[in-house]
């Protein structure tokens, strides 16, 4: 999938010589690290044997609770109009206390847990983008370009009980990204990826993701970098018997060093 990435900044030059480039434009490799504190608010159903599954909601249901999640990125720019990008976030979530003991009947993947039983829940979902970015427009101050962007994710969940132990997995792709940046030394962004894969595809097979990432980043110089967002994902798969609804929204910050 193709989308546009568009970068403008401060009209100002300096007072003496030509245009300087924004602040943080100039590097070969650039990499974030940081902290993301999502709200989760997500629910699972896997059927089996030709027993429908439960609809579960691994908050109320399981007793996960909110947790931070590490995140990084990476760019490797090798030219100046050439960028190739990473991201991966690897999302796990783990009930607190280690069980909880549930208040309703759940079916899940064709086993039937009922009220009273302790369960130790485990979720994970492990997202990786990877994109080709190419700035047919570069200039010292604004650039436009093209990326071309895929993202893969994981989904696995697993539910313990002392009667039975049963889990999902699943993986789906999906991509596309917009961007927008003003700044010269800080630098306001947004980015939106949605993907929707047609039940006419295949009726066993169904994937929207829709993933929003609204940030700023103040440069101290070149080199260095803090970055401050706020980001909404939301994910809805079918995987033959397996489906989920995925909604994570939170703040996150981390630190950008390029070089």
């Amino acid at each position: 999938m193709i989308a546009v990435a568009l970068f403008s900044a401060a009209s100002a030059q300096a007072q003496f010589g030509a245009p300087q480039p924004a602040v943080g434009e100039v590097y070969r490799v650039e990499l974030f690290g940081g902290l993301w504190n999502p709200t989760p608010e997500i629910t699972i159903s896997s059927a089996q044997l030709g027993i429908a599954g439960s609809d579960i909601d691994i908050v109320a249901d399981l007793g996960v609770l909110q947790k931070r999640f590490f995140e990084f990125r990476a760019v490797l720019r090798p030219a100046r109009k050439h960028k190739f990008r990473i991201h991966y976030v690897p999302i796990t979530y783990d009930p607190v206390p280690a069980e909880a003991t549930l208040d309703r009947s759940l079916v899940f993947n064709g086993i039937r847990y009922d009220i009273g039983i302790p369960v130790t829940t485990t979720a994970r979902w492990d997202t990786w983008r990877f994109g080709y970015e190419y700035d047919f427009v570069y200039r010292e101050r604004f650039f436009a370009g093209l990326i071309l962007e895929a993202k893969y994710t994981k989904v696995e969940v697993t539910l313990d009980s002392p009667f039975a132990a049963e889990f999902i997995r699943a993986r789906a792709a999906v991509g596309g990204i917009v961007r927008a940046y003003p700044a010269r030394n800080w630098a306001l962004t947004f980015e939106f990826t949605g993907f929707k894969l047609p039940e006419s595809v295949d009726e066993n097979y169904r994937g929207e993701y829709i993933d929003i990432d609204v940030y700023t980043t103040l440069n101290f110089t070149d080199n260095v970098g803090f970055q401050f967002g706020y980001r909404s994902l939301d994910l809805i798969y079918r995987i033959s018997q397996d489906t989920g609804n995925v909604r994570l929204k939170g703040f996150y910050y981390g630190g950008v060093a390029r070089f």
